[in-house]
């Protein structure tokens, strides 16, 4: 089948099909979220795991300061709440009260745990170097957890806690399959 040429710049959406998740952090009394595409595991042993943020973001530093994030993983129903922590920033006000959502205290870490998600990651960074114009913090897994009834016994997502997939822009696609629009 004939290919044709694809921007290198638009790389990442051929790949880029892992959930779309809300990293939360604090330092100090400043807290935020924001929705991230681009979160991978980097290790098994110990477990650690990427993700990916440009330096003009006001998480940048609240991570690279504090040396702690969260990696909460929403089901699709807080898309709105998602596009928000995504579009909207920190510095202008609080996106747990502007996207409706709920900080509780992590186990490990001191940022906060996304209560209506329904899985969180708490990683404390061991590395941040820099890539091109984003930063990757790898962080060390130092506690997880997970709603119990959010995967069957074959670790399948049941219904309310599929998740979203960032297909570009407004679009997204839930793990059960439903094209959703956010704006």
């Amino acid at each position: 089948m004939p290919k044709r040429a694809l921007d290198r710049a638009r790389m990442a959406r051929l790949i880029n099909h892992g959930p779309t998740v809300l990293a939360s952090c604090r330092d100090g009394e400043q807290r935020n979220i924001i929705t991230l595409a681009w979160v991978t595991p980097v290790s098994i042993d110990p477990p650690m795991l990427a993700i990916a943020i440009a330096p003009a973001r006001f998480s940048h530093d609240l991570i690279a300061s504090s040396g702690e994030y969260v990696v909460n993983v929403p089901p699709s129903r807080l898309l709105k709440a998602v596009w928000h922590c995504g579009t909207k920033s920190g510095r202008d006000g609080d996106k747990f009260d502007g996207a409706g959502l709920t900080a509780m205290p992590a186990a490990a870490v001191g940022a906060p745990l996304v209560k209506e998600c329904f899985a969180h990651i708490e990683c404390r960074v061991v590395k941040a170097p820099t890539a091109g114009d984003h930063t990757l913090f790898v962080g060390e897994a130092v506690a997880a957890s997970v709603e119990r009834e959010a995967f069957d016994r074959h670790l399948r997502l049941r219904k309310p806690y599929h998740t979203l997939h960032h297909l570009g822009g407004p679009q997204f696609l839930t793990s059960a399959g439903s094209r959703l629009r956010a704006a």
